[in-house]
């Protein structure tokens, strides 16, 4: 696996100035990926401050161990952001946490090496994990994986609507040949697409569901959440940038409800301070400026969301 794939970190600042309310305080990047937010985050860190990053994929882990050695204020863990809480009680850290980020989605490292198998703009072997160490690749998940189990992986994750036409194909052609590279799948899924989108690839929203999948990342998304907020004292901040609509459902749906509080019958005669509220959002949805969509187009999707613990 190479790592000379380089990667732009997305609204850099932007997250960061909205994560950082002490100096000194112990902080989360829950996606360290090549350390880009991590790195500027401990720019701005005073000598008492810490730092731990998180990531799945071995690469990024081997990036982080770097960093640990040239800044003593950083540690990296090996790991999903949905461990966050006993990757904090090992440090004794879970509930005094100053700010967690994450900053959801694949990395451009992953995404251009062919070896990682991500991309169907780069033919390589069908892999799609971010630790290609646990669990199954997408080729040994598509070479036994139902038909309506394939359609509803590529129509949920990927709300591809032409999922059942596609997953038909799928079985079909893996019937006289296995699936093991990301441009015969690619292939696969372009003949099967009646109908494809102005300026996106066909295979764009089925690569999309089976990686979701493959790495449950909206499952882990769900735990990381409820861990993060648990995970932070009161007036610590959660950032999160989102790179498609269901990640962003799921961030602006938990803030929601954590903002309004318990669910109670109307006409209950309570308090406002009863209602269990425990975090506040914190201004209106941020997305990348048209300089930062035009030096790095994989921006133009990203939606960060703040939010600040109450209680």
């Amino acid at each position: 696996m190479s790592d000379s794939y380089k990667h732009i970190t997305v609204l850099l600042d932007e997250a960061v100035d909205k994560l950082l309310v002490n100096p000194d305080g112990f902080y989360v990047d829950g996606t360290f990926g090549r350390g880009g937010h991590s790195r500027l985050l401990l720019s701005k860190l005073g000598d008492g401050g810490r730092l731990m990053g998180i990531d799945k994929d071995p690469l990024a882990v081997l990036e982080g161990g770097k960093l640990s050695d040239e800044d003593a204020r950083f540690s990296i863990a090996h790991g999903s952001f949905a461990e966050m809480e006993s990757l904090l009680n090992e440090c004794a850290m879970f509930g005094q946490v100053d700010g967690v980020l994450l900053d959801l989605g694949v990395s451009s490292p992953q995404l251009d090496d062919p070896n990682r198998g991500f991309s169907f703009l780069n033919d390589g072997p069908l892999d799609m994990r971010m630790n290609p160490s646990v669990g199954e690749s997408a080729a040994q998940w598509l070479a036994h994986a139902e038909e309506k189990e394939i359609a509803d992986v590529m129509f949920q994750y990927g709300e591809e609507r032409f999922s059942r036409r596609i997953a038909r194909a799928i079985v079909e052609q893996r019937q006289l040949k296995p699936i093991e590279t990301t441009a015969r799948l690619a292939k696969i899924v372009a003949e099967a697409n009646p109908k494809w989108e102005k300026g996106k690839n066909p295979a764009t929203r089925a690569f999309q569901g089976i990686r979701i999948h493959i790495n449950r990342e909206l499952d882990d998304l769900h735990l990381c959440l409820d861990q993060a907020l648990d995970a932070l004292k009161v007036g610590g901040r959660l950032v999160v940038i989102s790179f498609h609509s269901l990640e962003d459902r799921i961030v602006k749906r938990f803030i929601r409800k954590h903002v309004r509080g318990d669910d109670v019958p109307p006409g209950l005669p309570i308090t406002q301070s009863m209602l269990n509220q425990r975090l506040k959002s914190l201004g209106k949805p941020v997305k990348a400026g048209r300089q930062e969509v035009d030096s790095n187009v994989r921006s133009r999707s990203a939606i960060m969301r703040v939010a600040e613990k109450i209680a």
